[in-house]
């Protein structure tokens, strides 16, 4: 079976390792309880410990707690954002020998850090109704094949919900995966970066692995997702409390040291302030998932207008749409791949359309990933309208930017029928 390295199909020299996109920010100004927290923590001097102080990792279990996954100090980690968090998980659990699996497609940044290591990365392809979680028999497919090439199988990172197709595993399907992978005996990294976004938490089931087999799983979750700014890096990582779950945590610690990956103080503060969710943050955040959940969906219906298959996107600030039923007409502006389809529509939108070759799909299919933060306004002054209108798809400057979208969709078609060769 062969492993996929982005980039290799195009004969570009840069070596195995890739980095996608950032995580898609909500595009809103900092919350001023947020900021105030980082500021009064600005003038200290002392060093954060590697893996989290102990107010911070308090704050953490409370996080954790109060979603159904009670858990002591001793089984947390914090780290300068997820990445570092899954390349220590990585280089612990997948040492020499050791192959990782992840799902097809999948969040840009899981892959590049098994790929540093030298690790193979073997993507399993997820259902048609969701991304995130791979198929279970699939999966079950790619362990006999893998092994029968000699591999050994040992990790397989997944997500609740999911980057980049904004969707969220159904739980019968999370736990027939669940159960097969711990049946091989693979180590679940789950990363939950976005469960705190799901645009209709009352109607969507969202359920952990490690609620399931909380021996087998460890939790990571990037506070990007919904609790701090893209740009104040910090994580926390849930280990197993079992032996081998101890031992993990201590190896983690012990390659987090290593890096010297400690979070700056003044983010520890304010991500222990963000992870106790007092009542600010917390009415900023479903404020933001509200304003998110309408964009998004209004973003799907002028993709799916424009002749574009998408998922209805239920978690996130993205939807990942494909062009694959526009692909004559693409191709007779010379569009044939994923590269060339971001390249163009990321000059007509005036915003970054990933293409989802960065996220692990075959360089052919004409996919990309949107993101709804550039279209809430150019200003802060907009942004901040759009979370504080009670209909912010009716404000001025929303409104262009979705017909900006729709129309770049529609001219996408029509020059595609114009330059197409008459028969």
């Amino acid at each position: 079976m062969r492993r996929t390295h982005p980039g290799e199909e195009r004969g570009e020299d840069h070596g195995p390792v890739r980095y996608g996109p950032p995580l898609p920010g909500d595009g809103l100004p900092v919350l001023p309880e947020l900021s105030a927290v980082l500021t009064a923590a600005a003038g200290r001097a002392d060093a954060q410990p590697v893996g989290g102080a102990p107010a911070l990792l308090e704050a953490a279990c409370g996080y954790w707690t109060r979603r159904g996954l009670p858990c002591g100090p001793d089984q947390v980690a914090a780290g300068p954002g997820a990445p570092a968090l899954l390349l220590a998980l990585t280089a612990a659990l997948a040492g020499d020998g050791v192959d990782v699996l992840v799902p097809r497609p999948c969040a840009a940044w899981w892959a590049p850090y098994a790929r540093l290591l030298g690790r193979p990365v073997f993507h399993v392809p997820t259902p048609a109704e969701s991304g995130g979680v791979p198929d279970p028999y699939a999966l079950l497919e790619t362990v006999r094949r893998v092994r029968a090439e000699g591999g050994e199988p040992r990790l397989l990172v997944l997500s609740v919900a999911d980057d980049p197709t904004a969707t969220v595993a159904p739980p019968e399907l999370m736990h027939e995966t669940v159960e097969a992978a711990t049946a091989e005996g693979l180590h679940l990294v789950s990363d939950e970066t976005w469960r705190d976004t799901v645009h209709a938490p009352h109607e969507t089931v969202l359920v952990s692995p490690a609620e399931m087999r909380p021996d087998h799983v460890t939790v990571v979750t990037d506070l990007a997702g919904a609790l701090l700014p893209p740009g104040w890096p910090a994580a926390v990582a849930r280990f197993p409390a079992t032996g081998g779950g101890r031992r993990l945590h201590a190896r983690v610690l012990d390659i987090l040291t290593a890096l010297g990956a400690r979070i700056a103080a003044p983010v520890a503060a304010a991500a222990g302030y963000a992870l106790d969710e007092p009542a600010p943050l917390a009415e900023r955040r479903e404020a933001t998932v509200r304003l998110h959940a309408r964009v998004a969906a209004a973003a799907h219906a002028a993709v799916v207008a424009g002749g574009a298959l998408a998922r209805p996107p239920q978690a996130g600030r993205h939807l990942y749409a494909d062009l694959g039923p526009l692909r004559e007409l693409l191709a007779a502006q010379g569009v044939g791949d994923a590269q060339e389809l971001e390249d163009l529509l990321t000059t007509r939108l005036g915003m970054p359309a990933p293409g989802g070759h960065r996220f692990g799909d075959d360089l052919g299919a004409l996919r990309v990933r949107l993101a709804t933060g550039p279209l809430l306004g150019g200003t802060d002054e907009e942004r901040t309208e759009c979370l504080t209108s009670p209909a912010p798809l009716e404000l001025p400057h929303v409104q262009r930017a979705l017909i900006s979208l729709r129309s770049a969709f529609d001219d996408l078609r029509d020059d595609a029928q114009r330059w197409e060769s008459p028969r």
